[in-house]
């Protein structure tokens, strides 16, 4: 590698790899802020596990590479990570960010990204992790709730917190009204956490 070819690299923007399963309406908010400047970063490549996903739309209007490897296709949950890592690495992505990806990791895949897992969750965690956290919340009679970004290790919604913002819980709310409010705070939430986690990584 030349001197010149040396700086350029080091002087790109980091490069995110997005992996998701649904509507990818977080992939969107960091689409969003990287295109107006709050983020500085490049989505190398969004992932998901199924072909379907309204939000692999989202990355080709944007022009970004998509790849779609069913969980279904591979015979193990470790088979199927080591595809997925492979091609998170064959392009060069240095923080992977899960938005909406409906798949637990296996430790092989923490393990070959060490620190450099998010996701985002809708709860302040540790408070109601796995699923159904806004359900969880009501359930406990809890009056605030919110969304949580945390680095992922081998345990469930229990790594390190980057950031965290409450949300209300508000008399007559449902699972679904309280979903939405928090999904409103998530757009907000998670390119600050990502921000947040790039500053510190230089």
């Amino acid at each position: 590698m030349s001197a010149l070819t040396a700086r350029d690299s080091a002087s790109a923007p980091p490069r995110l790899g997005v992996l998701i399963s649904g509507r990818g309406s977080n992939l969107k908010a960091l689409i969003d802020a990287i295109d107006d400047g709050r983020l500085d970063a490049t989505i190398a490549v969004v992932l998901s596990n199924k072909a379907d996903a309204p939000g692999l739309d989202h990355a080709r209007l944007a022009g970004i590479a998509t790849v779609v490897l069913s969980h279904q296709a591979f015979a193990s949950r470790e088979e199927y990570d080591r595809a997925v890592v492979q091609e998170l690495k064959g392009r060069r992505v240095g923080l992977v960010c899960l938005a909406g990806f409906m798949r637990l990791l296996s430790p092989l895949f923490v393990d070959a990204f060490p620190d450099r897992i998010l996701n985002i969750h809708p709860s302040l965690l540790p408070n109601y992790p796995g699923l159904h956290p806004q359900q969880q919340a009501l359930d406990d009679h809890a009056t605030v709730s919110g969304a949580t970004v945390h680095v992922v290790n081998k345990d469930l919604d229990a790594g390190p917190v980057v950031l965290q913002r409450e949300v209300p819980v508000i008399p007559g709310d449902t699972a679904d009204t309280l979903a939405a409010r928090i999904l409103a705070v998530e757009h907000r939430l998670y390119p600050d956490a990502v921000r947040l986690v790039l500053e510190r990584r230089r």
